[in-house]
């Protein structure tokens, strides 16, 4: 099963949009997640309806950051993308007729109750400001240019 990439792919987005200093296109977006851009579209149509970014139509329009960096979490943003799953793990058989597959069942969604509500917890635990800094702290050591902002 492949992971669901969704939020790592919209917080690389944001962090390139918050650090290019002008708008930024679907077109742009969608080259440096290697993605269409119809589908860059689609998720920030959703981001643009909690407020966080805006768009512009015409020439030198495009998406940019409508959002205080330091009030919008990592959670934030995993809820505003569909809070997709965080395991891709589960019971073989959701309602068993075994005792023992019952068994095995609520001890496996004890841990992956818990995994999870301390994952959740810990993305709200950082706000795009954070993120933000820590790539200008990399950026900023790094000597090479390499996938710097657009």
């Amino acid at each position: 099963m492949k992971p669901d990439s969704k939020l790592s792919s919209i917080l690389h987005v944001l962090l390139h949009m918050a650090h290019a200093g002008r708008p930024m296109t679907s077109e742009e977006m969608a080259a440096c997640l290697g993605t269409n851009p119809v589908l860059v579209r689609r998720v920030m149509a959703g981001l643009r309806e909690r407020g966080y970014v805006a768009s512009t139509k015409g020439h030198g329009g495009g998406w940019t950051i409508s959002c205080d960096l330091g009030q919008v979490t990592l959670r934030d943003i995993y809820d505003a993308v569909g809070a997709p799953t965080v395991f891709a793990m589960g019971n073989r058989v959701e309602q068993p007729g075994c005792l023992v597959e019952q068994a095995v069942n609520q001890s496996l969604a004890s841990a992956f109750d818990e995994a999870e509500a301390l994952l959740i917890a810990r993305l709200g635990a950082v706000s795009l400001a954070d993120l933000s800094a820590r790539f200008s702290h990399l950026h900023a050591n790094q000597r090479s240019p390499a996938h710097e902002p657009i």
